[in-house]
């Protein structure tokens, strides 16, 4: 039997492990951000959930916000047996960034060519997908397959372009708004859970690849535990590394992220 030192010694190492990947961010280049994610989940009937979620990130070490998030889902349960489930899913949220300040050049690598400050701004995220999963012993493996699709409406007067004259001189500038972008991206994902036998933390692991026509576009590395505290409600630490292609519209670099996480079950 696992007694809840056991348990115990096993948060720890997880601990310590997430708090040496983060040790080495900084050597790495890379970011690191927290984000604390909340979830509330309310059976509809014996095949459909509801789920309200939000969360808030953090980016720049976790000296700056990042992002505010909040949305609903609904997921019907199309197989519900013993070792294996099947479901259908869509949703949508409403994504509050902190954008941060870009700056371009012209060919000469040193004439400021267009300025954003950082601004925040919204996003509508429409989003739908297929997840199954089944029991193999005491390992629960999932997959996930989501399509989302992402509009950003356009930000007026946020943009500042500067005008030269014919001599290559500074001589104003002109505002100009950040126009509204559109973009789909599918989401796969891969996750593996284990039961620990009489402890109610268990861990999981999971990859992730978001791709859209241009290709792989970002990818998400994720280990954790899950603490379930009762049938009801459940705590969750995760560590996750994010490896960010050029064109990501999320706004991210390569980072590693701690995660807080709350489920309430009604």
């Amino acid at each position: 039997m696992v007694s809840f030192h056991d348990c115990y010694k096993r948060l720890c190492i997880v601990v310590l492990l997430c708090c040496l990947s983060v040790g080495s961010a900084t050597a790495q280049g890379d970011d690191f951000g927290m984000w604390y994610e909340i979830e509330a989940q309310s059976k509809l009937s014996p095949k459909w959930n509801a789920t309200l979620g939000g969360d808030f990130r953090t980016r720049d070490d976790s000296k700056t916000a990042d992002r505010w998030s909040g949305g609903i889902e609904f997921d019907y349960k199309i197989v519900k047996k013993k070792s294996f489930s099947l479901k259908a899913s869509a949703g949508y949220s409403l994504l509050y960034d902190n954008n941060p300040e870009k700056l371009t050049f012209k060919s000469d690598g040193l004439s400021p060519k267009k300025w954003t400050p950082s601004y925040w701004g919204v996003r509508h995220r429409f989003k739908v997908g297929m997840a199954g999963s089944f029991d193999a012993g005491r390992f629960t493996i999932g997959l996930r397959e989501r399509y989302q699709y992402t509009i950003r409406p356009e930000k007026q007067n946020q943009r500042y372009a500067f005008v030269y004259d014919d001599d290559d001189y500074l001589v104003s500038h002109e505002l100009q708004s950040v126009k509204s972008k559109k973009r789909g991206m599918l989401r796969s994902r891969l996750q593996v859970g284990y039961n620990i036998p009489h402890c109610k933390i268990d861990p999981v692991a999971s990859v992730e690849m978001f791709s859209d026509d241009y290709g792989i576009q970002k990818m998400r590395y994720q280990v954790g535990l899950e603490w379930k505290i009762t049938k009801q409600y459940a705590l969750s630490l995760t560590y996750r590394y994010q490896d960010v292609g050029a064109d990501d519209d999320d706004n991210e670099a390569n980072s590693h992220l701690i995660g807080l996480g709350y489920k309430i079950k009604f």
